[in-house]
């Protein structure tokens, strides 16, 4: 992992020095979402695309912004927020994602026999919450939106489950998740899962 000595201010380096230096830059800016040091060079020679966060620090602290809004500054459950991502990646196909948010529902305890399950939760509905299920159901509805044009009847039964705050920071994470999916997937973010020799 990339260390950043605290005596150094990273605002002051110029942009064009090293891809490290620009993603340490993200490490001191808080945006944990891209999880840094899982993108040090080593990670990032992989990449057949452009590294969108070294090229465009300041969007990259945007869209973390409101990645890390979502993820710290709302009341929705942690579990809740990382199966949202994980259904929105899914449904994205974006590998990189879908391999972060399967790893972060293990972590925070979810079964594997339930993780699984995510793409066909429907029909193994009885393994979440009614405020998962909702949850699943509106980021389906807002990820699929021009398909669906997040219908009245979708809402009201988001709305039914969510407080009107709550429903709004939802859709806000599923927006992020899109967002980063786009990106991850445009630029051919890698997962972490590894062939086994």
């Amino acid at each position: 992992m990339t260390r950043v000595r605290p005596d150094v201010d990273l605002h002051r380096i110029p942009a064009r020095l090293s891809q490290d230096v620009a993603l340490a830059r993200l490490v001191v800016d808080g945006l944990a979402w891209c999880r840094p040091a899982n993108y040090l060079k080593k990670d990032c020679d992989n990449m057949k695309r452009a590294n969108w966060f070294a090229v465009s620090p300041e969007g990259a602290k945007a869209v973390g912004g409101l990645h890390h809004f979502v993820t710290t500054g709302t009341a929705l459950p942690s579990r809740l927020v990382h199966l949202v991502f994980l259904r929105v990646s899914q449904i994205n196909g974006c590998a990189h994602c879908i391999d972060i948010h399967t790893r972060d529902l293990l972590q925070e305890g979810m079964a594997i026999d339930t993780v699984v399950l995510v793409p066909v939760w429907h029909e193994a509905a009885y393994l979440f919450s009614e405020q998962e299920r909702a949850a699943l159901a509106w980021a389906e509805e807002v990820t699929r939106v021009s398909e669906t044009h997040a219908s009245d009847a979708a809402y009201a039964a988001a709305a039914a489950v969510f407080s009107e705050k709550d429903l709004v920071d939802l859709t806000l994470t599923i927006a992020a998740m899109n967002a980063i999916n786009r990106l991850g997937v445009s630029f051919r973010l890698k997962p972490r899962a590894r062939a086994e020799a």
